[in-house]
């Protein structure tokens, strides 16, 4: 057993003490040694009186306390008071006694404190047998690792959250706080129903959100089910997580939780030379279709959703996310020949959507000669598009006619390359009889095996070349009060039967609205038996647009941005020195939408320099209908110059004023064509009525005025 420091040190000072007790006063009696003892001694008697008066307990420790100085004194005083060192060497054996007595009292260091008794005075106790402790359910002796053993002491000193005990205790490696614990109801057969991650974010003292609390699911050698859970404890994992998180970390974090709900990343794809970022994600399939948020999903990718630089692709349970350096939509695709030149399905590239992809048209479709559809406002790229569709038709061998209700440069440089070219309504009817008339002399055109069949490209000895009639600013030239009503009869009846004999017809306007004259029936036909393009719609439109085209309302597009063009960086210094904003460069022409399917993809149309010249993308030659066509096109009187004035009993005979009621030779406006004109139909048709003039008209024939 140990002796305190402060034992061994008074055993020292009393044997130093005892000679020097004995020898003074016999050596050197007048020496200062006998005074400082005589005088310690004092002190010590008047502690003795002032324990003796206290009204405080403890008097008899006081006493114990100051005895070895009193003592010391009476020693000093009685070897003084003997001649020489006394009678049996007396001097020499008080002195041992007193340094005994200290040696076995030691008042100074075992009666300084209060409640400190001498050893000697402390009776040993009595051995008792403890009771052995009972087992503590949260310390099972089952084996378990050191870790484990640890985190069950903190696990019970936190109260067992949930009325839990630790099973198993796991560290994960290089984390130095993160582990994950196997936990088991502490009572057998009750469920655990009060765990919670705040129970155990508090017992480890992490966050809350570093606690992920799950199922148990019942395997080999283990139980599972309600009365087990395994709970997750990652501050260290989650802090990296926050830091700097993987692809499929980030994913789940950002986009998973919100702009693309349960989706689950499948891996990420550079495309270092197109400059785009590719994100592909998988929905489980119970979730059905992915469900895509744009504008939560933009902000996600630190984007904008306006800045045209994201887009999405949805295939089956699939999402394919694109990010693209730049909007795609913002560059210019020069349009080349072997890009319009059509494949042996008939198709060509109009452009490219959005996500790289090329956009592609189509000539003919499997039921016969396709037709077009162009919407675009002034300025939007309609004028470049139908170019690139007379090239494409041009390179395919058909023959191209094109009429518009007004000229303008481009149209005219594409007329060069058509084998018809003219302006004005009265163009515009003539062109729609002669198709009329086509289809009737190509139904009894019989072909190399000499019976008569439905046009297909992809059988042989077929008798005439494609057709395809481009009608610009198809609605102005409808709206026409003296041959409107017919130019939409004939136009109906072509989309109608056209396909069946090679003859297609491509209209362009600025509108397909029925309230503006495109009616219902040409509406649905020409989208029928083509792939729309509709280009730089104004917002407040789209919606309209393309309902009237038959889109359901869960995939019309929101409308394109007022530029692609990003934004020059320096605003708030402008604004700061007082100085204007740059001009914005819209960048939007020919940017829009084809409609292949139910669907709307964004693309951005090639783009044909006319002022460079277009010749490079047309053939030498320019086709044209065969001899036998023209022959029974002129004996109907149909093929002839179509920019002459209105023929003499062109438009229906008009009874003349004299009693013999020759015909004067003047037009009747609005009237019909008789059997040789081509069969036209009257053009005061009632449907047809969307103007005062043609309801004026409509009363005066009805009335015969």
């Amino acid at each position: 057993m140990s002796v305190p420091r402060s034992v061994a040190l008074e055993r020292t000072l009393y044997t130093l003490a005892a000679p020097v007790l004995a020898a003074a006063p016999n050596i050197a009696p007048d020496s200062p040694v006998n005074t400082v003892v005589q005088l310690a001694g004092a002190a010590g008697v008047g502690g003795w009186v002032l324990a003796y008066k206290s009204d405080e307990s403890g008097a008899g420790r006081k006493f114990l306390r100051w005895s070895p100085l009193v003592l010391a004194a009476a020693v000093d005083v009685a070897a003084k008071n003997t001649i020489g060192w006394g009678p049996y060497c007396l001097d020499a054996l008080l002195a041992a006694g007193w340094a005994a007595a200290g040696l076995l009292v030691m008042p100074f260091s075992r009666h300084t404190r209060r409640r400190h008794r001498p050893a000697l005075a402390a009776p040993a106790p009595a051995p008792q047998l403890q009771p052995a402790p009972e087992p503590s359910p949260a310390q099972p002796d089952d084996g378990a690792d050191a870790f484990t053993r640890q985190v069950r002491w903190l696990w019970e000193n936190r109260g067992m959250p949930g009325r839990t005990i630790v099973v198993k205790a796991t560290p994960h490696d290089g984390m130095p706080n993160d582990l994950t614990l196997l936990l088991r109801a502490s009572e057998a057969g009750r469920a655990i129903s009060g765990l919670r991650e705040d129970d155990v974010a508090a017992a480890f003292s992490v966050d809350v959100t570093d606690v992920t609390i799950k199922e148990v699911v019942r395997q080999y050698g283990r139980e599972g089910g309600p009365a087990w859970r395994e709970v997750y404890v990652t501050p260290d994992a989650n802090d990296r997580r926050r830091k700097a998180p993987t692809t499929h970390e980030w994913w789940a974090d950002r986009i998973a939780s919100g702009p693309v709900p349960g989706s689950e990343f499948v891996k990420k794809v550079r495309d270092k030379e197109r400059k785009v970022t590719h994100y592909i994600a998988q929905v489980p399939d119970e979730m059905g279709e992915p469900r895509v948020n744009q504008h939560a999903l933009a902000a996600a990718l630190k984007t904008k959703y306006d800045e045209g630089r994201l887009f999405v692709t949805v295939d089956g349970s699939q999402v394919l996310v694109s990010l693209w350096d730049s909007s795609p939509l913002a560059q210019v695709f020069p349009a080349t020949r072997e890009l319009l030149t059509p494949d042996k399905d008939g198709r060509w590239v109009t452009g490219f959507l959005g996500n790289g992809q090329p956009a592609r048209n189509r000539v003919y479709t499997d039921r016969g000669a396709a037709h077009g559809l162009f919407v675009a406002p002034s300025g939007g790229g309609k004028t470049q598009l139908m170019g690139l569709h007379v090239a494409a038709d041009a390179l395919f061998g058909a023959v191209v006619m094109l009429a518009t209700e007004a000229p303008d440069e481009k149209t005219a440089a594409l007329g060069k390359h058509t084998a018809r070219y003219g302006v004005g309504a009265l163009y515009m009817i003539r062109l729609l009889r002669v198709l009329n008339a086509l289809m009737e002399i190509r139904g009894e055109m019989p072909w190399e095996d000499g019976q008569v069949h439905e046009w297909d490209p992809t059988r042989p000895g077929c008798p005439y070349r494609m057709v395809s009639a481009y009608l610009d600013e198809f609605l102005s030239a409808a709206r026409n009060g003296d041959y409107g009503a017919e130019i939409m009869d004939l136009a109906e009846l072509v989309s109608v039967k056209g396909r069946k004999y090679a003859v297609g017809i491509k209209v362009a306007g600025q509108s397909i609205y029925v309230q503006d004259g495109f009616t219902q029936l040409l509406c649905e036909n020409l989208r029928e038996n083509c792939i729309p393009v509709v280009l730089k719609v104004a917002p407040k439109k789209v919606g309209d647009m393309f309902k009237a085209l038959g889109i359901p309302p869960e995939h019309i597009p929101d409308p394109l941005p007022r530029s692609f063009s990003p934004a020059e960086a320096g605003r708030i210094e402008r604004v700061m020195r007082g100085e204007p904003e740059p001009p914005t460069d819209s960048n939007t022409g020919g940017a829009g939408w084809i409609v292949e399917g139910t669907q709307p993809d964004v693309l951005r149309t090639l783009f044909m320099d006319f002022k460079a010249g277009i010749d490079e993308f047309f053939p030498d030659t320019v086709a044209t209908l065969t001899d036998y066509e023209i022959r029974e096109l002129e004996a109907r009187d149909l093929w002839f110059d179509w920019t002459e004035p209105p023929r003499p009993g062109e438009f229906g005979d008009e009874p003349g004023d004299g009693e013999d009621g020759e015909d004067d030779g003047a037009p009747k406006k609005g009237g019909g064509g008789g059997p040789r004109r081509g069969g036209g139909r009257s053009a005061t048709r009632r449907d047809a009525v969307t103007s005062p003039r043609q309801a004026l008209e409509a009363i005066k024939n009805l009335s015969g005025v």
